[in-house]
């Protein structure tokens, strides 16, 4: 099935971006919670859906946060439905209670996840679309795989992890700053038991502050490799070998793990889906520059997975 995707996809190479097809932009209301926009083709009467969940922390529609403006998930959804693929993208519900000066101390990891679910029955129960596709980027991934067990046609993680929360931290901490990796690992232990701690060092209070220690508590119940066997539709797991939070390996568990997946590592492309040809510092800078594009190939693969 891999050798079937890949010459499929080298064949699909030349149609992908001949022709420049444009949409209707929309924005939506799902819930009190969910605001997103809608972009659908003009020349496609019933087309598929791609539903686009963003990444962990205050993530609007366009991929971006408060001092990070790099519209990664706008030119995602602009890119895919130019190639004739509708797409809805939403701002998660933190970034609206920000914009309201009001911030719930009490939200969980499942919170995000229903809304998920409520996007997608909002767009199932229109009727209006041929196939209905999840595609989940960083977080989201996990959150989309939880989300797309019913009435799904396929789904796609782009820089998804492939262990809970708590291992992938250890891990960076591991590489980062191993000197507090058994503190990290001691606190660990106490969220997992549900209950909460103040003993931690101060160099990782941005990890384990008390306010989110509930958050993360419910975050970490999830392996994603338990998760992804879960899905009985066709998967598409794509990484980029300069992501520096989601490591090639973790796309290597996830599509170890999944039922049927096809595994695509895109060559520079890191985190937020830019092609980095330099060092670590031109991409770290890049989450703040708008000017980038998505990956072409990464929209070639998207695009050929879907059709």
């Amino acid at each position: 099935m891999k050798l079937k995707f890949l010459i499929f996809s080298l064949l699909f190479h030349v149609i992908v971006f001949s022709q420049e097809k444009q949409f209707v932009s929309t924005d939506i209301s799902i819930n009190k919670f969910i605001e997103g926009t809608l972009l659908i083709p003009n020349d496609n009467p019933k087309p598929d859906l791609a539903i686009i969940i963003g990444d962990s922390g205050p993530t609007d529609r366009n991929g971006n946060q408060n001092f990070l403006k790099n519209y990664s998930l706008k030119k995602l959804a602009e890119a895919l439905s130019k190639n004739g693929i509708a797409t809805f993208r939403y701002d998660k519900r933190i970034v609206k209670q920000i914009r309201n000066n009001y911030l719930d101390k009490n939200i969980v990891f499942d919170d995000f996840v229903t809304d998920a679910i409520s996007v997608i029955d909002y767009f199932k129960t229109s009727n209006t679309y041929n196939k209905i596709f999840v595609i989940g980027h960083g977080q989201g991934s996990l959150v989309g795989m939880l989300a797309s067990r019913e009435y799904i046609d396929g789904f796609i993680s782009i820089a998804g992890a492939g262990q809970s929360i708590d291992n992938v931290i250890i891990e960076q901490i591991e590489k980062t700053a191993p000197m507090f990796t058994e503190d990290a690992k001691k606190v660990f232990m106490v969220l997992k038991n549900g209950q909460t701690t103040s003993n931690y060092p101060e160099a990782l209070s941005s990890i384990f502050k008390e306010d989110i220690q509930t958050f993360m508590s419910n975050w970490m119940r999830y392996n994603p490799q338990e998760e992804i066997k879960k899905l009985s539709i066709p998967v598409l797991i794509i990484n980029g070998t300069k992501d520096l939070q989601v490591s090639v390996e973790e796309a290597t568990l996830l599509e170890s793990a999944a039922n049927q997946a096809n595994l695509k590592i895109i060559d520079n492309m890191n985190h937020i889906m830019f092609i980095i040809d330099g060092d670590d510092l031109e991409n770290s800078k890049s989450y703040n520059e708008s000017f980038r594009s998505v990956s072409r190939e990464l929209i070639e693969t998207v695009v050929t997975f879907l059709n």
